[in-house]
């Protein structure tokens, strides 16, 4: 009986890995810079060591996901977590469009996402994780200073929002995660957290600015653009929303799992 049930484990697991189980990547964390201060004016932040996706949800796993938990088919879902848009870019409740299998899923709420991750024994990563695996390039852990750099992310939000999206894959940083700029914006767990307040900007109130976190956009790094800009765009969303161009990617503790 023990080897029959470690031998279909093994084939489980097999089956998993042929069906395009999702790759998770290592990231150190540890201090840094980010556009949001920790204390709201020039404290490094700090993040422990986590594991990420190394590419955003597709749709292909988003279907897989819905087929085992019918309760976030876009004909069942609950109207409190999500809004008339979501996954309305599928053929159907159970159907995706063609050529889209691989692109990553959009128009798909912060409930539904959490939900997700969470049947992966995982999570939306935090701003600061994410912030931290996107500061990398292909050879350096932080190349936000390079002006090069900066231009070639600009770039991307400079082409019509309506192109499609390609699949997911693209180059990989020195992390080996995948995607971070250049195809979808993505949630991360505390994007209600970013909501811009001017009134925090000169608080000096750590307990405020963890709610009002975007309110000292102001006082660093304010040439990263594009980063700002995706705190402006998180920060204007509720939990149910859906757009055409946000999707997500999971992450979990070194451990695994929740914190």
């Amino acid at each position: 009986m023990g080897f029959a049930r470690t031998a279909f484990a093994a084939l489980a697991a097999l089956i998993a890995t042929s069906a395009g189980a999702a790759g998770y990547v290592a990231l150190p964390g540890g201090a840094f810079t980010s556009v949001l201060p920790a204390d709201g004016k020039t404290a490094d932040a700090v993040v422990a060591p986590f594991e990420l996706r190394a590419t955003p949800v597709t749709n292909a796993e988003f279907l897989r996901f819905v087929g085992h938990d019918p309760a976030w088919r876009r004909d069942r879902v609950a109207e409190v977590f999500a809004e008339s848009r979501y996954l309305s870019q599928w053929a159907g409740a159970d159907a995706l469009a063609d050529g889209t299998s691989q692109q990553p899923v959009v128009d798909v709420s912060w409930f539904a996402a959490e939900a997700f991750c969470e049947s992966e024994n995982a999570r939306l990563p935090t701003w600061y994780e994410w912030e931290l695996a996107a500061a990398a390039d292909t050879t350096r852990t932080d190349a936000r200073n390079d002006p090069a750099w900066r231009e070639k992310i600009l770039g991307w939000y400079a082409r019509p929002s309506n192109a499609p999206l390609a699949d997911v894959g693209g180059e990989a940083n020195i992390y080996g995660v995948r995607d971070l700029h250049g195809l979808v914006w993505e949630w991360v767990d505390d994007f209600n957290a970013l909501l811009v307040d001017g009134d925090s900007r000169e608080s000096g109130d750590p307990d405020k600015l963890r709610f009002c976190g975007a309110g000292a956009l102001t006082l660093q790094q304010r040439e990263n653009y594009a980063v700002l800009m995706r705190i402006a765009m998180l920060s204007s969303l509720k939990a149910s929303d859906t757009t055409a161009n946000l999707g997500f990617r999971c992450a979990r503790s070194r451990t695994g799992g929740k914190p």
